[in-house]
C-alpha cells in the first residue's frame, strides 16, 4: 500500500514556509523545499477513515463530497454519482448545512424547474424568455445539481481540502457532524473529526483516496 501511495504523490506537502505546526507530527522530512509526508502515518490514518465511512455508509447515514477545487471536478462528480452520495464541486453555498430549510426552498425550486424543462412545458414560452430560464437552469446547476435529491442534512462531511473549503467544515463543525478530511502540509488536522495526511492538490492523490473511500461505500450498498 504504501507503494502505491508513493506512486500516487500522497506523500508531497507544500514548502517548508508554509507547513501548519500541528501537522509536524506527520511530515517525515525535506526534499528540495517541500514537505515530505510519513506515508506509514497516511496509511494508518486513512484506513481508520475508511473504517468509519464504511461503519456510516452501512448505518445508512448520509455522506456529503465537498471539493471546490476545478481541477478535482470530474473525478469526485464521478466517484460520487457512483456511489450514489451528495456532492459540492461547484461552490459551497453558504447555509448548505447551517440554514439547510431555506437552501432546500431553492433546491426544490429547481427540481420544478428540471420537471418543466422534461416534460417540455417549458416550449410554450418565447425564444427570450426560454433563454434566461436557460440561464437560470444553469446557474441553479452549478450550485444544486449534486445535491437536488438530498432531503436533509448529510450526517457527515469528507472534505478534500479543508483550507479551500473551510466553511463547509466551520458549517458541519456548527450542526455537530462528522468531518473527514484529507490534510496536507499547511492545514490544521484538527479540523476534521478523521482525517488523512496527504497531499491534496495533486489529481493522482486525490483520486487514488476516492477510489478507496468508493470502494468501502459501494460494498454496503
Amino acid at each position: 500500500m504504501k507503494e502505491e501511495m508513493a506512486s500516487a504523490g500522497l506523500h508531497f506537502g507544500h514548502k517548508t514556509s508554509k507547513r501548519h505546526p500541528k501537522m509536524s507530527p506527520y511530515i517525515e522530512g525535506v526534499k528540495g523545499s517541500v514537505h515530505i509526508i510519513d506515508l506509514l502515518k497516511t496509511e494508518e490514518h486513512l484506513n481508520e477513515c475508511l473504517e468509519q465511512l464504511k461503519s456510516m455508509s452501512h448505518e445508512g447515514k448520509t455522506i456529503m463530497i465537498v471539493s471546490t477545487k476545478p481541477q478535482f471536478k470530474s473525478i469526485v462528480k464521478e466517484m460520487a454519482e457512483e456511489c450514489g452520495i451528495p456532492y459540492i464541486v461547484n461552490r459551497f453555498v453558504g447555509g448548505m448545512i447551517t440554514n439547510f430549510d431555506t437552501v432546500k426552498q431553492r433546491i426544490d425550486y429547481y427540481n420544478e424547474m428540471l420537471k418543466q424543462q422534461e416534460s417540455g412545458e417549458i416550449d410554450k414560452y418565447t425564444k427570450h424568455e426560454k433563454m434566461k430560464i436557460s440561464k437560470e437552469l444553469e446557474g441553479l446547476e452549478k450550485k444544486f445539481g449534486g445535491v437536488r435529491k438530498m432531503e436533509r442534512v448529510p450526517d457527515a462531511v469528507f472534505v478534500i481540502d479543508m483550507n479551500k473549503d473551510g466553511l463547509a467544515v466551520k458549517e458541519a463543525k456548527i450542526k455537530g457532524l462528522k468531518v473527514f478530511g484529507i490534510a496536507d502540509t499547511d492545514a490544521n488536522p484538527e479540523m476534521a473529526d478523521c482525517f488523512v495526511p496527504a497531499n491534496d492538490d495533486a489529481v493522482a492523490s486525490v483520486k487514488y483516496i476516492l477510489d478507496k473511500v468508493k470502494e468501502v461505500i459501494k460494498q454496503q450498498k
